[in-house]
């Protein structure tokens, strides 16, 4: 059986803050002071660095971590496919590009799959060969990873935002307890393993092929606002002493899955310091700004992460939430106008404390797709009652805690999530905004 080391009686911390170097050690003075790569590691262990960028990036967006590791993990067997089954359908199917808006009804539990077995592709644009786009996943799960087994992807960083259960996550650099209302990011090749400690789990992932996640700028905000760096959570150093079991690892790679073996753990690091790990977030944290005069302020003000593309202010994904805030503003429609827009949006729902059965739009679990420059906002209903609403101070985003997948591109729909989940309600369109009645008044 492996051994398991936890240096902090806690999985994870507090510590300065996303985007910001850290260290930690399981082993006391395990980590070189003075030398970067002293000739011998502490207690007989090996370096490795682990590069999320480029060796020549700037300074201030080059990601690498070093490890220090009982084991270099590229003592391993050769790679082979891993088969899943025929049921299951590939992340590599083809995308259906359409302008149209669509609706998804919620997606089934799969209680007979792991974290590996239980993604579901439904919407993405670009190539993890080529370092572009993104990809969107609905998850579930009802089993835990088997024993030995991890995964990783090479294709990009996995954004994941958990809408049901609870998620033990097991990584190189430590592990994460990950619970709903909750954001996990793993970036691309850190390994790792899920169990499920409380039972079935579900939610959303966004693969980021392109670049990494980081905190939006502030600008005349300020210092402090929206997500604070603070907040974000990342592991401690916990490691297995595992040097004669077989070690299955999943990768992910140009969106097929292979797998390798090996006869010692992944989680066999010791210590670690840099600036590319894994880290959740807690989203009642965010700090909510608004206007408190007038007009309805773009979504961006609502920002938790964003990944930029080369073009300056332009996203190639932002995960946006409609967080608990006050609404105040007067002489104003408080929704969202109608409005067509040059990025493409996934909008879906963590939770609601209200019955949404009687209703025809977006439920927890759902999802809706209001692609690049396809018109969409409330429907009739919300528009004659917030036309008439009295303007009074209302706490919105209590009883729903909603959020957007963002991007830049246009985002095609998978096969399975268009043709096979059964989930598209085709009267979207029909119940939401065709009963829209003309209220224009001509001048006499």
């Amino acid at each position: 059986m492996p051994v398991t080391n936890f240096k902090h009686p806690d999985p994870y911390r507090y510590l300065n803050g996303l985007g910001d170097y850290h260290e930690s050690e399981a082993i006391p003075d395990t980590l070189p002071v003075a030398r970067n790569s002293p000739q011998k590691p502490a207690h007989g262990l090996y370096t490795e660095k682990l590069s999320g960028t480029a060796f020549t990036v700037p300074r201030a967006d080059n990601q690498h971590t070093w490890l220090y590791r009982i084991l270099p993990s590229a003592a391993h067997d050769n790679f082979e496919p891993f088969a899943l089954s025929e049921s299951i359908p590939r992340a590599s199917d083809k995308l259906h590009f359409s302008p149209d808006q669509l609706l998804f009804d919620p997606f089934d539990m799969d209680e007979t799959a792991t974290w590996v077995t239980g993604s579901r592709l439904v919407a993405g644009a670009g190539d993890p060969v080529m370092k572009t786009g993104l990809s969107i996943y609905i998850f579930s799960a009802g089993k835990d990873m088997p024993p030995r087994q991890a995964y990783y992807s090479a294709d990009g960083d996995l954004l994941i935002v958990l809408q049901h259960g609870v998620l033990n996550v097991q990584t190189e650099l430590g592990r994460l307890i990950v619970r709903p209302n909750e954001v996990l990011v793993v970036p691309r090749g850190i390994r790792y393993r899920v169990t499920l400690p409380t039972g079935p789990v579900r939610g959303y992932a966004l693969e980021l092929y392109q670049g990494h996640f980081k905190l939006p700028e502030l600008g005349f905000i300020g210092s402090n606002g929206l997500a604070n760096a603070r907040d974000f959570q990342v592991p401690v150093a916990a490691y297995e002493e595992d040097h004669s079991s077989e070690w299955s690892i999943i990768a992910r790679f140009s969106r097929e899955l292979f797998q390798l073996r090996q006869s010692h753990s992944p989680f066999d690091v010791v210590a670690w310091h840099g600036l590319y790990y894994p880290y959740k977030y807690d989203l009642d944290r965010f700090n909510a700004i608004g206007s408190i005069s007038y007009d309805h302020v773009d979504p961006s003000i609502y920002t938790v992460l964003t990944a930029p593309s080369n073009s300056s202010g332009t996203a190639v994904a932002d995960f946006v939430i409609f967080p608990p805030r006050w609404v105040v503003q007067e002489d104003t429609f408080r929704p969202p106008w109608y409005h067509r827009n040059t990025m493409a949006e996934f909008s879906s729902m963590i939770d609601a404390d209200f019955d949404l059965s009687a209703t025809n739009g977006l439920k927890p679990a759902g999802a809706t797709l209001h692609n690049v420059m396809s018109g969409h906002g409330p429907d009739s209903k919300v528009y004659d009652a917030a036309s008439n609403e009295k303007l009074v101070p209302v706490k919105e985003g209590s009883k729903v805690k909603a959020f957007m997948f963002e991007s830049s591109l246009m985002l095609g729909v998978s096969e399975w999530a268009l043709f096979h989940s059964n989930k598209v309600r085709p009267s979207y369109k029909k119940e939401k905004w065709q009963p829209l009645k003309v209220h224009f008044q001509k001048p006499t």
